[in-house]
Order: structure tokens, then sequence, then C-alpha cells
């Protein structure tokens, strides 16, 4: 296991969690993408994908304002040189508990690409 990769998503979870949102972004590269169904479902314009730490700042600005109980729970973590692929549970206050798989594509200690898996 890759002890840098998994301690960048262990840092994800941290700031996400905490909805520091300037920590989770000083996780990515400037130019990161990031894909999620969530955000094909409310920007259907997007198809799912944007680009850049800006886009992803007022994705999870949003994100966090309209959902102040997010958080996530981690299932598990597997990390290579590359990436790191992490199960958790999201958690929002009235919904039921959402099973998802994430993969972290890390160069140089930072995430160049984030893409998200659910039903």
């Amino acid at each position: 296991m890759n002890h840098t990769n998994r301690a960048i998503a262990l840092a994800w979870f941290e700031a996400f969690n905490a909805h520091k949102l300037e920590d989770l972004l000083h996780l990515y590269h400037d130019d990161a993408e990031h894909y999620s169904p969530k955000l094909k479902l409310r920007h259907p314009e997007t198809k799912g994908l944007i680009k850049g730490k800006e886009a992803l700042r007022t994705w999870w600005r949003d994100a966090f304002d309209r959902l102040p109980s997010l958080r996530y729970e981690v299932m598990s973590l597997t990390a290579n040189d590359a990436r790191v692929f992490m199960e958790y549970r999201r958690h929002v206050e009235g919904e039921e508990g959402l099973l998802v798989a994430e993969v972290l594509e890390i160069r140089d200690k930072k995430i160049i690409a984030s893409r998200v898996y659910h039903g």
C-alpha cells in the first residue's frame, strides 16, 4: 500500500467531513478533473465532469451550503502509486445512507482526477 497516497485520502475525508473547503481544494492540482453522477444530475450541461479548482470550489461550496449535515463514513481505502480506491457511505440527515466508491488519481502528491461511482 502506498502510504503517501493513503494519507492524502485520509486528509481528503477529514477536510470534507469538516466542510473545510480550502483544505479540500489544497489536495487538488489546479487543473484537476472531477466526475460525479450527482453533478450530472444537478448540472446536466456538465455531463458530470468539471475541470479546475474554481469549478470544484463552486460545486462543493454549493453542496456544503445545501447539505450542512453531509459527511462520509470511510468503509475501505486501497492505495497504490497512482490511485486510491475509496469506498464510503454518504450520510445526510433525513436521507438513507448511500454507498459510494471513488477513485482518486494522484501525481506529485496532488489529486489530478477523481471519479465517483454510485447507483
